[in-house]
């Protein structure tokens, strides 16, 4: 019987330890130099930096296998529409200042264009024009302007993954008092 209870106490210092230690990797789970970028290109750097933990696990080098590149998986495309209307010249895809500044930018468009942060985590990861034919399906919208259901399996899933690292980012950080 000692024996048992000597075990479950094992057991139990081994879960609080595994899970202290899920906490610290939670709270430090970005490079800190990003979330000074992301807080001088969008308002909210905890939701830049939930994007960039989905996009790319803060790995400024990957690449997508449709060539989305950098930290917020951004397509060469989008990069060049984003800069020109931005007037921006010179960027590098995989330099981490530049790609988020492109990322913050294409959110804030996505943001302009769509009213909910589903919707719009939804078009950063499937395109503005996908969601938009979506919004005008009764199956996917009923008002043309919030999403009911997101008929692409990968996108819904991107989009809950993001959710939920911005839940745990807002929740820890405002916790610790911080804007």
């Amino acid at each position: 019987m000692k024996k048992l209870h000597v075990n479950l106490l094992l057991a139990l210092a081994v879960c609080l330890i595994v899970a202290l230690f899920g906490f610290l990797a939670t709270i430090s789970a970005y490079p800190v130099q990003y979330r000074k970028q992301a807080a001088l290109y969008h308002g909210d750097w905890r939701l830049v930096l939930s994007v960039i933990k989905a996009e790319s696990n803060f790995n400024e080098r990957a690449t997508s296998a449709k060539g989305a590149c950098g930290l917020m998986q951004i397509l060469p495309d989008t990069a060049e529409f984003i800069a020109k209307k931005n007037q921006i010249e010179g960027y590098d895809l995989y330099d981490g200042e530049d790609n988020i500044r492109l990322g913050c930018l294409y959110l804030q468009y996505l943001e302009g264009r769509f009213c909910n942060l589903k919707t719009v985590l939804a078009a950063y990861n499937a395109g503005e024009g996908t969601v938009s034919a979506w919004l005008k399906n009764e199956q996917y919208s009923l008002d043309g302007v919030t999403l009911i259901e997101i008929p692409y399996s990968e996108t819904e899933r991107y989009v809950k993954k993001i959710i939920k690292y911005y839940e745990n980012y807002k929740r820890i950080y405002l916790t610790n008092g911080e804007k």
